[in-house]
This record gives C-alpha cells, sequence and structure tokens, in this order.
C-alpha cells in the first residue's frame, strides 16, 4: 500500500531491480540506488492482479485502461493532506461527546419539569402532588 499516493490502481516494476513499486518515491524509500528510466514500462493492475506492459514513447488515451479488466490507472493522484483533528469518530456518525442543549436538564427533587415560575418541577405525570384527585 502506498502512503505517498492514495489511489495507485497499479504498481510498477522497476528496471534497474525487476522490484515492484506502487510509485517512484517507494522506491526511493526502500532502495539505496536511483531509479532507471526507461521507455518501456510493466505494470500490474491492482483489479485484477495481471501484469501489462506499455510504450511511454505512444501512450494513447486508450493506454490509460488496463488492457484485461479495463481499470482507468491514469487518475489525478491522491495525495495525503496534513490536518488537524480531534481524535475519535466522525461526530455525525458517533455524537456521544456532544452535549444535546434542545432539553432542559432535569433537578432532583421534581419530576422532570426542572424550570422556573408557578408550574416549576410538575408534569401532568406527577402523581404525588395530585394523588388525592384520583378516583
Amino acid at each position: 500500500m502506498c502512503k505517498h499516493i492514495l489511489n495507485a490502481q497499479v504498481a510498477i516494476r522497476s528496471p534497474c531491480c525487476k522490484k515492484w513499486f506502487d510509485c517512484a518515491e517507494c522506491h526511493h524509500e526502500q532502495e539505496k540506488h536511483p531509479l532507471q528510466e526507461s521507455l518501456e514500462m510493466t505494470f500490474a493492475c491492482k483489479k485484477c492482479r495481471k501484469c501489462f506492459r506499455k510504450d511511454a514513447q505512444e501512450f494513447e488515451e486508450a493506454d490509460e485502461y488496463c488492457p484485461h479488466c479495463d481499470n482507468h490507472f491514469v487518475l489525478e493522484a491522491v495525495t495525503p493532506k496534513p490536518s488537524l483533528r480531534v481524535e475519535g469518530e466522525d461526530a455525525r456518525v458517533d455524537n456521544r461527546m456532544l452535549r444535546d442543549e434542545r432539553v432542559a436538564p432535569t433537578k432532583k427533587g421534581g419530576a422532570g419539569g426542572g424550570g422556573e415560575g408557578p408550574f416549576a418541577g410538575r408534569t401532568i405525570f406527577d402523581v404525588q402532588a395530585e394523588a388525592d384527585k384520583l378516583g
């Protein structure tokens, strides 16, 4: 898995050491010699896992696809971008860290009203205050 290009669709065989790499930066990190440049490139498709060769001198629009499975492998590279984030899951998915401010907090002693005014602490479900009126 390449950490430089996140959407790499093919692996490239280097002509100098005959090893497979996802990008030139991966070759530079793992090997001590420079990457040898060549006009004929050998690719391995990551979708169908079949190898094929392409000539860089005669590269056409039709050559942007795997000849075996038609996977489009010439894409704009998506590189990782540095960002500052709060650790944890996405708040839209996991909202346990958020406080719901729409619900008024309840006070102890009342049955859930918790406000101010003449009906503070009373609800229609508070049977203790109206117990003698029940038939």
